[in-house]
């Protein structure tokens, strides 16, 4: 496993290089870097991404967390379910195994909130509200993918 696997920053405009500190962040929106391939396709190293903290999460969204053995470092996984111990989060790159897989469900305490949108460097919708999934499935591909429909493969 590599280090920058599945790893994420909190961009500060007084520090951008201070690390995140341990604690829940809640009732507010912020800015991460990601760090890793751990969420390719969908997310690449470098994106900036939108998030709110404190958030009602769903299964298929994209979360930034806590890991659970090293809460000094966030990560951005994607929530698949809820279990009894809290979220199971994996990677979209099944190449990277930094996930629930191996570290099992994560708190809901360590959870800080929902991912809304990759606005750098190719703006994307990653929240779409389930309301939402049908009138994205009837449009191309390609255009559906940028407003948060991950979960459809193009046609063959």
């Amino acid at each position: 496993m590599g280090e920058t696997d599945g790893r994420a920053r909190l961009q500060d405009p007084q520090d951008p290089q201070e690390p995140p500190e341990g604690g829940a962040v809640t009732g507010r929106f912020g800015v991460v870097v990601v760090d890793g391939p751990s969420m390719a396709p969908t997310l690449a190293h470098g994106d900036h991404l939108l998030c709110h903290y404190g958030a009602r999460l769903r299964p298929g969204a994209v979360v930034v967390a806590q890991h659970p053995l090293r809460q000094d470092l966030l990560v951005v996984k994607r929530a698949v379910e809820r279990r009894a111990y809290g979220w199971w989060l994996l990677s979209d790159n099944s190449a990277v195994e930094s996930d629930s897989r191996d570290y099992g469900p994560v708190p809901d305490s360590l959870v800080l909130g929902r991912v809304l949108l990759r606005f750098s460097p190719k703006p994307a919708w990653l929240a779409p509200s389930t309301w939402w999934h049908p009138a994205l499935r009837a449009l191309p591909y390609g255009f559906a993918r940028r407003l948060g429909d991950f979960r459809r493969l193009p046609n063959l």
